[in-house]
C-alpha cells in the first residue's frame, strides 16, 4: 500500500517512483542530524530509447530553508533504458530537521539526441509516527 510520503509521476512516458524512509541508525537527533534514505524506481513507459543526463533536487527542510543539488547522471550512473525497461537506485539525504521535502527533475535524451525534462514529483522525508523521536 502507498504511503503518503511516496510520490509517483509521469512525464513524456517516463514515470518516477519514490519510496522515502527514515534512517535511525544513521541519524543522531541530539545534534539535529536526521538522515532518510529513498529508493527510486525510473520506469520507460514510452515507445522511445532515453537516457539519464542529469539531477536537480530542490531540498526544503522543516524551517523552510532551500538547497539545490545539480549533477550527472544518479549515483554515477548514467541509465540507458529501452521501452518497457526500469532502474532502480537508492540515495541518501541528511536534514537538520525531523521533516522536510524534495522535488526535482532528471535531464533525459532521446535516441534523436533532444533532450527533455522529467518531472520528480514532491515527497515527504519525515519521522513515521511509530519511529519518533523520544527526548529524554
Amino acid at each position: 500500500m502507498p504511503s503518503t510520503l511516496d510520490s509517483d509521476t509521469i512525464t513524456h512516458g517516463i514515470r518516477v517512483q519514490v519510496f522515502p524512509g527514515y534512517l535511525p541508525e544513521h541519524s543522531d537527533p541530539d545534534q539535529d542530524q536526521f538522515v532518510f534514505g529513498y529508493r527510486i524506481v525510473i520506469t520507460n513507459d514510452s515507445e522511445r530509447w532515453v537516457k539519464l543526463i542529469n539531477r536537480h533536487w530542490i531540498i526544503i527542510n522543516a524551517d523552510g530553508k532551500r538547497s539545490e543539488v545539480r549533477g550527472p547522471g544518479v549515483v554515477g550512473l548514467q541509465p540507458e533504458l529501452e521501452p518497457g525497461e526500469s532502474h532502480e537506485y537508492q540515495s541518501l539525504c541528511p536534514l537538520n530537521t525531523e521533516w522536510g521535502t524534495m522535488e526535482g527533475e532528471y535531464e533525459m535524451q532521446d535516441g534523436e539526441g533532444g533532450l527533455f525534462e522529467v518531472e520528480i514529483g514532491r515527497f515527504y522525508l519525515a519521522i513515521s509516527s511509530d519511529e519518533k523521536v523520544e527526548s529524554a
